[in-house]
C-alpha cells in the first residue's frame, strides 16, 4: 500500500523511537548466554521424559547436532521473509514429532534437535545481545507451536521465553527485534498443544496471556506489527469469550485485555505527537478502504466460528495415522482424548515481511470495531457476559484515549455510529451487571467524546431524564412552606406525547412527530430502583465535570430546535434530592441527587474569579436572545398545533415570521422547526386555502440529483399525509411538478408521469409493509412495472429505474419510526439521526465562565428550592454543611452576575427557616428582664423559642453570612430582613441605634416596651426549694404577671443572644450605609412598605405602657387599661433606618428623600390615632428631612409647621424636644428655609405653645435668640411683632426671681448669708436676655418703617408700638433685674432720635400707651405689693423718665396741638405721685422734675405770664390751677414776681374755690381716666 521510500522512513522513524527509550541494563544475577542454556536443558530435559522423545540421541543431551546442521537463516531474494534450509526440510517431521520404531537408529526429533543447535551456537558468544534473536527464540518456538507437546512443556517454553523479556534478555538494541517479536506473535497466537488435564491447560493459556501482556507492554512493543497486535487481541479476547475455559481463566484473559489495551491506545496518543502527518494519512486511507482487503479481527466465540482458524475451541480428537504407532503407548494420552489447539491448520505460516512497520491506526481501528461490535444486543452469538467484559475494555480505551478517538474520523464514527446505536440500546436492559457497565462507558465516551457527539449525547440524557424524572408531587410535610419548594419542576420541559395508536402501516399514515429521543423508543418507562441509582451516579458524575452543564445551556438550552437538556438535568437532580424519591428509587439517590446539584454549583463558583474566555466561542449575548427566540418559537409552535392561524397570527405579533402575507416566510418556518406537529402541519399546508404556502414548502426541498422515490421520501419526512383523497392529491401534484421542474430527471418525459410514478410508489411501500399481507401475496417488482406501463409519456420507464426505487421501499419503507413497535424502529430512527449529525455542527466545548450568569439564571430556582427543603427536613450534620456551602455558593453567584431575584429568593428561604421573620410579630408582653452574670438579658417568647431551635439558628448565622457583602444585589429581599430586624429590635436582641449613624441624628436611642418585670437572679438565696418556686409561679399567675423566667429558658435566651452576635448586624448596617442609589432604593421601597396604609392600625401586639409604680409592680391583680393608641418601636424603628438612609449624601436626598417624606407626612396625618412618641420622633425626622431637601420642593415648610400647629396642645408639648430640635437645626441651614420658617405664623404659634412647658423653654429662647440675634437674616417685618411678643412672655415669665431677690434682702437685712442659686435663676437670666434683644430690636423699627408699604403712621404704630409696650409692660415686672433693665431700655428707646417725627403724631402715643399707663400701674397697691422695697424707686424712676422724656419731646411738642392737653395729664399724674403715700423721697423727686419742667418751659417761652404772651393765658392759667392744688406753694417759689402782683378779685374768688374743689374733682378725674384706660 505504501511505496518503498515511505517504508524506509517509517523504518527509520522506528528505529529512532528505539533508541530514545533507555536501553535496560540485563536485570539477572546469572550469566545470561548460561541462562539460555539452562532454560533449553529444562525443556529438552521435559522432552526427554515424555515418552514420544525418551530416546532422543547423545547430541541433544550434549548440544551438538545429530546428523543434520541446521542452515542459517538468510532472506530470500525477494526480500519478503526469513527462510531457514534445515526448518523447510524439517518442517513435517518437526510438526509431528516422527520417529522410528524401537530399536532402528533414526534422526533426534527437529524439536530436540534445534535445542541442540542454538546450545552449539551460544558456546562461542560472549554477549547476549549480540546473539540473533530470532535464532535464539527458534526453539522455544517450535515447542509452542507443535501440538504433539503436552501442556507442561509448552509451559515451559512460555516461561523461558517471558524470562528473556523479563529479565531484558531480549531488549531493545538485540538483532533483528521486529522480526523476532513478530514470529513469537504468530507463535504464541498459533500456540498448539495436547490436551489432557484442563487445569494443567490453562496454566498455559494464562501464561500466553502474561507473555501477551509482557510483549505489549514491554520493550518490543513498539516493534510490534499491526497484524501481530491483531492476531494477540484476537487470542486474548478468544479466550475472554469461550465459556467453556474457568471462570477465573476468563477474567484473568479479561484483566489482560484491559492492561493491553491501556498500552495499544495509549499508543495513539503517542504517535498524534511523534508523527500527526502519517496518523491523518492512515485515517483517509482507512475511511477509504473500509470494509475492503485490510485487517480483520475475528474473534471465536464458544468454540464456533464460520470459515477461520479457531482460537481458543473445543479440543481435536487426532487420528491413529496422525499420532503414530508409538503414540499408543501406556504414557500416552489417552486416544479419546483431545488436544488444545489455538491455531488448528496445517498450513505452513506465510513468509514474513523484510519490514516491519510498529502497529498504529490500523490495528487500533480493527481493536475497537471488534470490541464495539461485541456490544450488539440482537447478536445471539455474544452473551451478556462477553458484552460486560466488551464494555469494561471499551471504557478502558476511552478512558485513555478517549479525545484522541474523537480526533480521528476513522475512530470517531466507530464512535458516532456503532457505538453509540449499541450503547444506548444496553442501557435499557434490566440485567444490572450489563446497565451498570453501559452507563459508565457511556459516561466515559461523553466525558472524551462528546465534542463529535452532540446530538447523541442529547438522545441519551433526554432517556436518563425521561427514565429518572418522577411525575409524583412533592409530598406536603408539616413544618415545611410549599412555597419554598415551589421553583421545583414537576415534569421535563417538553413531555413526550402518548404514542398514537395506528389502525394501518401505510406509507402516508405518518404519526405525529416527536423529539429524537422518542423516535428511537428511548421514552423512559419503569426502571428497577437499582437502575434508577445507578443512572443517577452516571449523571451526577457527568454533572460534576467542570464545563459539563455550561455546553449542554449553550449547545442544548440555547438552540432552538434542541432540548432544554440542562434544565431538565438541574431538575432532574432537585426532584429527586428531596426525600421522597428513595420511595420509588433507593436511599442512596436522594443524596446522591444533592451531592450532584452542589457540585454543579460548586463548578460555577469556582470559575467566578476566573478571566472570562471569549475566543471561539459564542456570544452571550446572541446565545440571550436566541433563547428567547426559542421560547416564543415553541410558545408558538404549541399554539400553532392548536390552531394554525392562531399560532401564526402570535408568531408575526413577536417577530419570528416576518410576513405573514408571504408564503414563503410561513413555509420556511414550518419547515424550519422540529416543534409542530407534522399531522396539523400535513392538514395545514394541504388546505386548498393554503395553496401558496404548500407550494413555497415544497419549493424550499432541493431535489437534484434524486430518484423519484428519494426526493418523496424526503418529502414525507417533514409532514404527514393527510386522510382525505383530494388533499393527498393536491400534495402530490404540486410535488410532481417542482420536481419535475427541479431534478429533471433523465428518461421521465412529463410531470404527468411523476404524478402517477409517486402514487405506485405509495401504493408500493403500502404492500410491502403491511403486516396483514403474506409474503407470497406481495407485489412483485414485475407487477411494480406492470402497473406503471405506457404511463411515461406514453412509454414505459427504465427497467433499472424502477428496480432501484423498488429496491429502496421493499428495503426501507418511508415512514417515520413511531409508527413501528419493532426493532426496526431503532434502525430507521438511527439513520435518521445519523442524518442530522452529518448536517450539525460539533458540540462547542466551554470551559469558560462567560454563560454561568445565563445558566445560572435560568436553573436557580430548582437549586435554590432544593437547598431549603433539604436544609428544613435534614438531621445530619454533614448534609447541613453542604447545604451551607451550597447557599453560600450560590449567593456569591447571584451577587456576582446581578441575579438579584436569586439572592432575594435565597434570603426569602433562608428567613422562613430562620423564624424571625414572622408576618404577624409575637407578643411582647411577656418579656422580662433578668440580670445574669452582671449583664442584663430580656427573655422572651421569641427568643426562648429561636434558642431551642439549632436549625433556625444555623439558618440565621448562613443568612447573615449571605448578605453581609451582598447588599448591593439585594431588592425584594429586605422585606425579609427588615422583619428579622424588626422583631430582634423589639425583644432587645440588637441594640437600639445604628453605630454607622450615629452622627445623622441627634436624637436618643429608640425607647422600648419597659419589661413586665426585672428580676435579679444575684438576689435569689441559694436554698430556694421547689415549693418557693411553686409559690412564686401561682402568685403571679393570681396577679396577672408572667411567671419567672426558668433556667433553661435563660439559657435558651442567651444561645439566642450569642447567635444573634454572630450575625454581625453592625456590619450589616455598615456595608448599608456605603450601598449605591439602585440598592438603597430598594431597601427605602421595603422599609416604606412596613408603614401601615391609611392609618390602619399595625396589627402588632405590645405590651401596654405601665404607670410608674409606686409601691410594688403586683400591688393589685388589674393592670389599668389606658385608651391611648399603643407604642410600637418597630413602626419607629423603620422610619428612622428611612430617614436616615434619605439622609446620607445628596444624592440619597434627591432621589430618596420624597418618598420618606411622603410616608412620614401620612404618620403625622394620623397623628391623633398613634403614640406621641411616634409623633415626636417623626417630627424631628420630617423637619431632618425638610432642611436636607430645602432645594427641592418634596415638602413647604409653611406646610409642615400648619400640620405641627394642628396637633393638641397636649400632643405639641410631648413633642417638644424633637421639635424645637428639628427647627433649631432648619434655622441654622439655608437662609431661605431660615426665613420661610420664621415668618410662618405657625412657627411662633407653636414656640408661644412650647414656650410654657419648663423643659422646653430654655429650647425656645434659645431658638429664639438665634433668630433674632444672629447676623443671619430671620426677624422681618411679618415676625417682628411676633418675635418681640414671645420675649415678652420670656421676660415675663422671669418674675419669679422677685422671691429671690426679697428672701435676699431680708437676709441683708438680718446678716445671714447668701442663699444657694435658686431654681428660676435660668429663668431670670432668659428674661433679662430677652429685654436685651427687644431693646436691641429697636434699632431695626427705623429699618422696617423704612421698607415697609404702609403709610408713615401707621408703620410707626406697627414696629415701635410692640416694643414700647412689651418695655413698658416689664417695668412693672416684680423681679427688679428685669424691671430695672427693662427701664434702663424704655428710657434709652423713647428719648432715641429715631422715634419722634414731625411728620406725624402718632409718636405722641409714648405719653398716653406708655408713660401714663406704666405710672399708672406703679400706683396700684398690688403692684407695688409685688415688691415694696424695688416699687418705690421705679416710681421714682418713673417720674424721672417722664419729665425727661417730656423735656426732650417739647419742641415737637409745642408745635403740635396737644400740647396743652399733654401737660396738664403729666401734672395730673404728678399730682397722684405725690399723694400715692409713699414718703417724702417720692415727693421730693416729683417736685423736683416738675420744677425743672417749670423752669425749662419757662425759660424757653411755652409757660409764661399772659401779660407777656396773651395767647399762653390758657396754659398758665390751667397749669397753675391744676399744680396750686397739690403744691400751693410752688408758684411763688418759681415765680415770687408774679407771685408778688396783685390779683384781681374774680381771680382770687377762683382761686379759692379752686382750692375747695380741687382734691376732689382731680380724684375723680383721674378714676376717670385709669378707667377708660383699662377697657381700653
Amino acid at each position: 500500500m505504501s511505496s518503498d521510500g515511505t517504508e524506509e522512513t517509517s523504518l527509520g522513524t522506528l528505529q529512532d523511537a528505539i533508541t530514545k527509550l533507555d536501553s535496560r541494563p540485563i536485570s539477572v544475577a546469572v550469566n545470561p548466554v548460561a541462562l539460555v542454556v539452562t532454560e533449553c536443558i529444562t525443556v529438552t530435559s521435559a522432552m526427554r521424559k515424555h515418552a514420544r522423545w525418551a530416546h532422543s540421541s547423545v547430541s541433544a543431551i550434549l548440544g551438538g547436532a545429530s546428523t543434520k546442521i541446521p542452515a542459517i537463516q538468510k532472506r530470500d531474494r525477494a526480500g519478503q521473509g526469513i527462510t531457514s534450509g534445515g526448518e523447510l526440510e524439517e518442517a513435517v517431521p518437526s510438526r509431528w514429532g516422527l520417529r522410528g520404531k524401537k530399536g532402528k537408529s533414526m534422526q533426534d526429533n527437529p524439536l530436540m534437535a534445534a535445542f541442540a543447535r542454538l546450545r552449539s551456537d551460544l558456546k562461542g558468544c560472549k554477549d547476549i545481545r549480540t546473539f540473533d534473536t530470532p535464532s535464539m527464540l527458534h526453539p522455544f518456538l517450535q515447542v509452542i507451536r507443535s501440538s504433539s507437546t503436552s501442556a507442561p512443556i509448552t509451559s515451559l517454553a512460555l516461561i523461558a521465553i517471558t524470562k528473556f523479556l523479563s529479565y531484558n534478555i531480549i531488549g531493545h538494541d538485540s538483532p533483528r527485534l521486529p522480526e523476532a517479536m513478530q514470529q513469537l506473535s504468530s507463535a504464541i497466537t498459533h500456540c498448539r498443544f495436547e490436551a489432557s488435564d484442563s487445569a494443567a491447560d490453562e496454566i498455559v493459556l494464562l501464561r500466553i496471556l502474561k507473555l501477551m501482556e509482557g510483549m505489549i507492554s514491554g520493550p518490543g512493543g513498539e516493534v510490534l506489527g499491526d497484524e501481530s497486535v491483531c492476531e494477540m487481541m484476537e487470542t486474548g479476547l478468544s479466550m475472554c469469550c469461550q465459556a467453556r475455559l474457568s471462570e477465573l481463566l476468563r477474567r484473568s484473559a479479561e484483566i489482560a485485555m484491559v492492561s493491553m489495551c491501556q498500552v495499544i491506545f495509549k499508543r495513539l496518543k503517542t504517535l498524534e505527537i511523534e508523527s500527526p502527518a502519517e496518523l491523518e494519512a492512515l485515517d483517509e486511507e482507512l475511511e477509504e478502504d473500509d470494509k475492503q482487503d485490510g485487517l480483520r479481527m475475528d474473534p471465536s466465540m464458544n468454540g464456533e466460528r464460520d470459515g477461520g482458524p479457531r482460537k481458543v475451541e473445543e479440543g481435536q480428537q487426532l487420528s491413529s495415522s496422525e499420532r503414530g504407532q508409538d503414540d499408543m503407548d501406556s504414557n500416552a494420552p489417552n486416544p479419546a482424548s483431545s488436544t488444545l489447539d489455538l491455531a488448528a491448520t496445517a498450513e505452513p505460516e506465510p513468509l514474513q515481511p523484510a519490514v516491519i512497520k510498529a502497529y498504529s491506526l490500523p490495528s487500533i481501528r480493527e481493536l475497537l470495531r471488534v470490541l464495539v461490535e461485541l456490544l450488539d444486543p440482537h447478536d445471539r452469538q455474544h452473551t451478556d457476559t462477553m458484552r460486560v467484559m466488551a464494555l469494561r475494555i471499551v471504557d478502558v480505551a476511552l478512558e485513555v484515549a478517549g479525545p484522541s478517538i474523537a480526533s480521528h474520523p476513522s475512530l470517531a464514527n466507530l464512535a458516532k455510529d456503532t457505538l453509540c446505536r449499541h450503547l444506548f440500546q444496553l442501557v435499557r436492559s434490566d440485567n444490572m451487571a450489563i446497565l451498570n457497565e453501559s452507563l459508565r462507558v457511556a459516561g466515559t465516551l461523553l466525558a472524551t467524546c462528546r465534542n463529535v457527539l452532540k446530538l447523541q449525547q442529547e438522545l441519551y440524557l433526554s432517556y436518563l431524564v425521561a427514565c429518572l424524572f418522577p411525575r409524583v408531587e412533592i409530598p406536603l410535610e408539616p413544618g415545611i412552606e410549599p412555597s419554598l419548594y415551589e421553583g421545583v419542576p414537576q415534569a421535563p420541559s417538553l413531555v413526550k406525547q402518548p404514542p398514537q395508536q395506528q389502525s394501518s402501516a401505510s406509507g402516508r399514515s405518518t404519526p405525529v412527530p416527536v423529539k429524537d429521543r422518542q423516535k428511537l423508543g428511548l421514552e423512559g418507562g419503569a426502571r428497577k430502583p437499582d437502575a434508577r441509582e445507578a443512572m443517577v451516579e452516571n449523571l451526577g458524575a457527568l454533572v460534576r465535570i467542570p464545563s459539563f452543564m455550561a455546553e449542554l445551556f449553550v449547545n442544548y438550552d440555547c438552540e432552538t430546535d434542541r432540548g432544554d437538556v440542562c434544565m431538565d438535568i438541574v431538575g432532574l437532580l432537585s426532584r429527586n434530592a428531596f426525600p421522597d424519591s428513595a420511595t420509588w428509587s433507593t436511599v442512596n439517590v436522594p443524596p446522591l441527587c444533592l451531592d450532584a446539584l452542589l457540585g454543579f454549583v460548586q463548578s460555577i463558583a469556582d470559575r467566578l474569579e476566573e478571566e472570562p474566555v471569549t475566543e471561539g466561542l459564542p456570544n452571550p449575548d446572541a446565545l440571550r436572545e436566541q433563547r428567547a427566540r426559542k421560547k416564543i418559537i415553541i410558545r408558538g409552535a404549541t399554539k400553532f398545533n392548536e390552531s394554525p392561524k392562531a399560532g401564526i397570527a402570535y408568531l408575526v405579533s413577536q417577530g419570528i415570521i416576518e410576513n405573514p402575507d408571504d408564503p414563503k416566510c410561513i413555509a420556511e418556518f414550518v419547515k424550519g422547526t422540529t416543534r409542530v406537529d407534522k399531522k396539523v402541519l400535513g392538514e395545514f399546508i394541504s388546505k386548498r386555502s393554503n395553496e401558496g404556502i404548500l407550494s413555497a414548502f415544497i419549493g424550499l426541498f432541493d431535489f437534484r440529483g434524486l430518484r423519484t422515490d428519494e426526493a418523496l421520501r424526503q418529502l414525507l419526512n417533514s409532514f404527514r399525509l393527510p386522510g382525505e383523497s383530494a388533499l393527498i392529491e393536491r400534495i402530490m401534484t404540486e410535488f410532481s411538478e417542482q420536481y419535475y421542474e427541479k431534478a429533471q430527471p433523465e428518461g421521465i418525459g412529463h410531470k404527468d408521469a411523476i404524478y402517477v410514478l409517486t402514487y405506485a410508489i405509495i401504493m408500493l411501500n403500502t404492500d410491502q409493509h403491511n403486516p396483514n399481507l403474506k409474503g407470497s401475496k406481495r407485489m412483485k417488482v414485475e407487477d411494480f412495472a406492470k402497473n406503471l406501463r405506457g404511463v411515461n409519456n406514453g412509454k414505459d420507464f427504465d427497467p433499472e429505474f424502477l428496480q432501484s426505487a423498488y429496491d429502496s421501499i421493499r428495503t426501507r419503507e418511508i415512514i417515520l419510526p413511531e409508527e413501528h413497535q419493532d426493532k426496526n424502529a431503532y434502525e430507521h430512527a438511527w439513520k435518521e439521526l445519523l442524518m442530522k449529525v452529518q448536517s450539525t455542527k460539533d458540540l462547542a466545548i466551554c470551559d469558560t465562565n462567560i454563560f454561568d450568569a445565563d445558566m445560572f439564571a435560568a436553573t436557580w430556582k430548582p437549586i435554590v428550592a432544593t437547598l431549603s427543603y433539604v436544609f428544613m427536613s435534614a438531621t445530619d450534620d454533614a448534609v447541613f454543611s453542604r447545604v451551607v456551602t451550597g447557599f453560600d455558593q450560590c449567593a456569591q453567584i447571584a451577587m456576582k452576575y446581578g441575579l438579584s431575584d436569586a439572592l432575594d429568593h435565597i434570603i426569602s428561604c433562608l428567613s422562613y427557616i430562620s423564624t424571625l421573620a414572622p408576618d404577624v410579630p409575637p407578643s411582647t408582653s411577656l418579656n422580662t428582664e433578668v440580670q445574669v452574670e452582671k449583664k442584663s438579658v430580656m427573655v422572651s417568647e421569641t427568643a426562648v423559642r429561636f434558642g431551642r431551635d439549632g436549625r433556625a439558628q444555623l439558618a440565621t448565622v448562613v443568612l447573615f453570612q449571605v448578605i453581609k457583602g451582598n447588599e448591593e444585589s439585594i431588592r425584594e429581599g429586605w422585606n425579609h430582613l427588615i422583619h428579622i430586624m424588626v422583631n430582634l429590635f423589639i425583644n432587645s436582641l440588637i441594640p437600639p441605634y445604628f453605630l454607622s449613624f450615629q452622627k445623622t441624628l441627634a436624637l436618643p436611642p429608640i425607647p422600648l416596651q419597659s419589661p413586665a418585670q426585672v428580676i435579679d437572679r444575684a438576689e435569689r438565696p441559694a436554698d430556694a426549694g421547689i415549693f418557693s418556686a411553686l409559690s412564686s409561679y401561682v402568685s403571679s399567675f393570681a396577679n396577672d404577671e408572667p411567671p419567672e423566667p426558668s433556667d433553661q429558658e435563660i439559657e435558651y435566651t442567651l444561645c439566642t443572644v450569642d447567635t444573634v452576635k454572630e450575625c454581625h448586624f453592625e456590619d450589616i448596617l455598615a456595608n448599608i450605609s456605603q450601598l449605591p442609589i439602585e440598592s438603597l432604593r430598594s431597601l427605602l421601597m421595603s422599609l416604606l412598605e412596613q408603614i401601615p396604609e391609611d392609618g390602619s392600625p399595625r396589627v402588632i401586639v405590645v405590651k401596654p405602657e405601665l404607670p410608674a409604680p409606686t409601691t410594688s409592680p403586683r400591688s393589685n391583680g388589674n393592670k389599668p387599661k389606658l385608651n391611648r393608641p399603643s407604642y410600637d418601636p418597630s413602626l419607629v424603628f423603620v422610619l428612622e433606618l428611612a430617614t436616615m438612609l434619605a439622609l446620607r449624601d445628596e444624592e440619597t436626598v434627591k432621589e430618596l428623600a420624597k418618598d420618606v417624606i411622603e410616608s412620614l407626612a401620612s404618620v403625622i396625618r394620623d397623628a391623633s390615632k398613634l403614640h406621641p412618641i411616634l409623633i415626636a420622633r417623626s417630627v424631628y425626622y420630617l423637619l431632618s428631612l425638610l432642611k436636607a431637601s430645602n432645594d427641592f420642593d418634596f415638602i413647604r415648610a409653611p406646610v409642615l409647621l400648619h400640620t405641627f400647629s394642628s396637633f393638641s396642645e397636649d400632643l405639641l408639648k410631648q413633642c417638644a424636644q424633637p421639635l424645637l430640635k428639628g427647627l433649631s437645626d432648619c434655622c441654622k441651614g439655608p437662609n431661605g428655609l431660615r426665613i420661610e420658617l420664621a415668618s410662618s405664623p405657625d412657627f411662633w404659634s407653636i414656640l408661644n405653645t412650647l414656650h410654657r412647658v419648663p423643659e422646653a423653654a430654655g429650647d425656645v429662647f434659645q431658638l429664639v435668640e438665634d433668630l433674632t440675634t444672629s447676623p443671619q437674616p430671620g426677624i422681618t417685618a411679618d415676625n417682628y411683632e411676633a418675635a418681640i411678643a414671645l420675649l415678652n412672655e420670656f421676660a415675663t415669665a422671669a418674675q419669679v426671681g422677685a422671691r429671690q431677690e426679697q428672701l435676699l434682702d431680708q437676709a441683708a437685712r438680718r446678716g445671714k448669708a447668701k442663699p444657694k442659686k435658686p431654681e428660676g435663676s435660668e429663668i431670670v437670666v432668659r428674661g433679662s436676655k430677652a429685654m436685651t434683644i427687644v431693646f436691641e430690636m429697636s434699632s431695626r423699627a427705623p429699618m422696617f418703617i423704612e421698607q415697609s408699604h404702609l403709610e408713615r403712621k401707621e408703620a410707626w404704630t406697627a414696629y415701635w408700638s410692640p416694643i414700647l409696650k412689651t418695655l413698658t409692660h416689664q417695668c412693672l415686672n416684680p423681679c427688679r433685674e428685669i424691671r430695672q433693665q427693662a427701664f434702663s431700655s424704655l428710657q434709652r428707646t423713647l428719648l432715641s432720635n429715631d422715634l419722634a417725627s414731625k411728620d406725624h403724631k402718632e409718636w405722641t402715643a409714648i405719653f398716653s400707651e406708655v408713660l401714663f399707663p406704666l405710672i399708672t400701674q406703679l400706683l396700684k397697691p398690688e403692684v407695688y405689693q409685688s415688691d415694696p422695697l424695688g416699687m418705690s424707686e421705679t416710681r421714682v424712676r418713673a417720674a424721672t423718665l417722664l419729665s425727661r422724656v417730656f423735656l426732650h419731646y417739647l419742641d415737637l411738642l409745642a408745635e403740635s396741638d396737644v400740647m396743652l392737653d399733654l401737660w396738664l395729664k403729666i401734672i395730673t399724674i404728678m399730682d397722684r405721685l405725690i399723694n400715692s403715700g409713699q414718703g417724702d423721697s417720692l415727693e421730693e423727686a416729683v417736685s423736683e422734675n416738675l420744677k425743672n419742667i417749670i423752669l425749662v418751659m419757662s425759660n424757653q417761652g411755652y409757660l409764661v405770664p399772659p401779660d407777656e404772651k396773651a395767647e399762653q393765658e390758657e396754659f398758665w392759667n390751667e397749669t397753675w390751677k391744676r399744680i396750686n392744688r397739690f403744691l400751693p406753694d410752688f408758684f411763688a417759689e418759681l415765680f415770687p414776681e408774679e407771685a408778688k402782683k396783685p390779683k384781681t378779685e374774680a381771680k382770687a374768688k377762683e382761686d379759692k374755690d379752686n382750692e375747695k374743689m380741687a382734691p376732689k374733682a382731680e380724684e375723680e378725674k383721674v378714676e376717670d381716666s385709669l378707667q377708660e384706660k383699662a377697657e381700653a
